[in-house]
Order: structure tokens, then sequence, then C-alpha cells
């Protein structure tokens, strides 16, 4: 074991996320040395580049395996993991996801795929400022701390992508696959904090009537109480 990898160990920054900054801090002394330890680390395969200045430990070294959200949110500092990606992580959808989509703040779609680490998409949404992490939750996970959207915003962002028009609870039965006992349990705080969130005024409508409907599905599966 490498100097910087028990170095790191020691610290217990194992299964962390680590940058250049943090990393001087572990090792301290010069620049020159501490440049000369990363670089001999990466060649031995003890360290993994994620991008220009963030690195992991090998897999090896770590307690848990680096989570694909925590990783995405470094890969694209800001954004949240969203879509069929949060849908799926939710239980909402029974298919696996094998690729980490996200929103970004950013103007331009992106896709990264990483040699170590797997596929990663990054769209842009019509939103307002206010309202980018409206329904949106930290999570920790392993010591990994990430940002999920919430199931309803999750699916709202879905519908904001691919420009989805409502077609009632049995299109998302049968064509997304999202079973009732889910869609009952979305309380009417969820649909109100997503109220201004999007710009474009269908995906509000979608809104309003998706929140009609789950309503009215309520009220449907409310016990009768019986006359006496």
């Amino acid at each position: 074991m490498s100097a910087l990898i028990s170095q790191v160990k020691s610290a217990g920054y194992a299964d962390r996320i680590l940058n250049d900054q943090q990393i001087g801090r572990i090792l301290g002394g010069s620049d020159d040395r501490r440049y000369g330890q990363v670089k001999r680390a990466l060649q031995s395969g003890a360290l993994v580049r994620i991008k220009r200045g963030f690195y992991v430990l090998a897999e090896q070294y770590r307690e848990h395996a680096l989570h694909p959200f925590a990783l995405a949110q470094v890969l694209v500092p800001g954004s949240y993991v969203s879509m069929e990606t949060a849908l799926s992580f939710h239980g909402w959808i029974p298919e696996a996801v094998y690729t980490t989509v996200s929103v970004t703040p950013g103007r331009k779609s992106q896709v990264l795929n990483h040699p170590n680490f797997g596929n990663f998409e990054f769209n842009p949404l019509a939103l307002h400022k206010s309202g980018f992490l409206a329904g949106v939750q930290r999570h920790v996970i392993s010591d990994q701390a990430m940002l999920v959207a919430s199931p309803l915003r999750a699916f709202m962002d879905l519908v904001a992508f691919r420009k989805q028009d409502w077609q009632g609870v049995a299109w998302l039965e049968n064509g997304m696959r999202i079973g009732k006992a889910h869609l009952v349990q979305i309380r009417p705080k969820n649909f109100s904090d997503l109220r201004g969130v999007y710009k474009h005024k269908a995906v509000n409508e979608f809104l309003s009537r998706f929140e009609r409907d789950v309503r009215a599905l309520k009220s449907s599966k409310a016990p009768t109480r019986k006359r006496s």
C-alpha cells in the first residue's frame, strides 16, 4: 500500500471523493512531492481520476463502492439525480436503469461515459431558479451524500423533458408502469411544492390534471361507511 493510500485511509477519507485541496491537506509537504505521490498512485491504479482535480481510491481500498449518484454531482456540480433513475431508486418503476440521469442547472445536455464508473446523462429543463431544488431531497448512502428528486419531482421532470401530455391514470399504469399504490401516497403538499417550478404552461397544466385525478383516485379508494 502506498503512503498516499495509507494516509488517506488513516484520515478517514477512504470512501470520499477527493479533490486536490483535500489531498494536499492530508499529505502535506511540497507541491512537487504531492504531485509525485498522486502520479504514482494513478499509474499503479491505487488512485482513480474521476475528472481533472477529483479522485477516488481504487475499490480494494474502500469500505463501500462509489455510489453513481454521488459521482454524478461531482461530474456536474449543482445537478441532482432525477427522471427514470430517481423513479427506479424510489421503486416507482420496475425496470432497472443503467444510466444515471440528472437535471443540470446549465444550458447544455451532456452524456458522459466513464470507463470505470458507467454512463451519466445530464439534461437542462425550463425551470424557475427559485424552484430548482423544490422536491429534491438529500440522501446519505454509505457516508456518501447525494441529491435525488422525490418521486413526484422525478416524474414531472420526465414529463417536462419529454413534453408529455396528460393521458390519465390508466396511461401511468400501462405506459409508465407506475402502480396506483404509489399514486395514492402523493400528498397535496407534494403537488403544491411544484407549482411555479416549471416555466412551460403545458407542464403546469399536466401537474394540475395529475393532481385532480389523484384526488379522484384517493376518493374512489376511501372506505365507505355502512349505514346503521
